[in-house]
């Protein structure tokens, strides 16, 4: 097991997963709690099941994948609908979570987690690495990648903690704003051999 985790977090539209994967290239090992999320609700998983008895079989494709767009439309416009997901999936969400980390081998490793603050994931970690973008750049870079509205959008980043709460339980900052990919890389390679530094190795 890594014993130094550095918790990566960021609002959506930030870059999350650009620097997640520069630290990959430098043989970090990454666990990301949206892959995770993705998993535990996989066609057959007991989880999905729940949902579709919960929501009802719409909600289920007829290849028998979740349909994200449908669930993530009722949860943004129902909130005890959102409580009882949560309630769901947050339990095997940080069991696996616990379970890759302690898999991990690279001298420290990264978990990847937009809503690290929001899901109380703190206490997993040793350090939080914030990636910072003003919210006019979120908006603008969700909206050309997930082709949704600028209402969506805001709908979403008002689910997530407001950027000065991020801002706040912030030890490292990223600012990828204006940034080339050129010096996103040297910004990582920094911290790369800081973490590196903290942890020991």
């Amino acid at each position: 097991m890594s014993d130094f985790i550095v918790g990566l977090t960021g609002g959506i539209g930030s870059g999350k997963t650009t620097v997640a994967n520069l630290f990959a290239d430098l043989g970090v090992d990454i666990i990301d709690a949206d892959i995770i999320a993705r998993d535990v609700v996989a066609k057959g998983s007991p989880a999905l099941d729940s949902i579709g008895q919960h929501f009802g079989a719409q909600f289920v494709q007829a290849d028998g994948q979740l349909d994200r767009a449908l669930l993530r439309k009722r949860i943004f416009s129902h909130e005890q609908d959102k409580l009882w997901l949560n309630n769901l999936l947050h339990p095997l969400i940080r069991e696996q979570l616990i379970s890759q980390l302690k898999a991990a081998s690279s001298p420290y490793c990264l978990l990847v987690a937009p809503l690290l603050i929001e899901n109380s994931l703190r206490s997993l970690v040793n350090r939080v690495l914030v990636i910072d973008v003003k919210e006019s750049t979120q908006i603008e870079r969700t909206t050309k990648r997930d082709k949704n509205s600028t209402e969506q959008v805001q709908a979403i980043m008002n689910s997530q903690v407001s950027r000065k709460v991020r801002l706040d339980n912030a030890d490292d900052l990223l600012n990828n704003d204006d940034c080339s990919l050129t010096m996103l890389t040297k910004s990582v390679v920094e911290l790369h051999h800081s973490y590196l530094e903290l942890s020991n190795y």
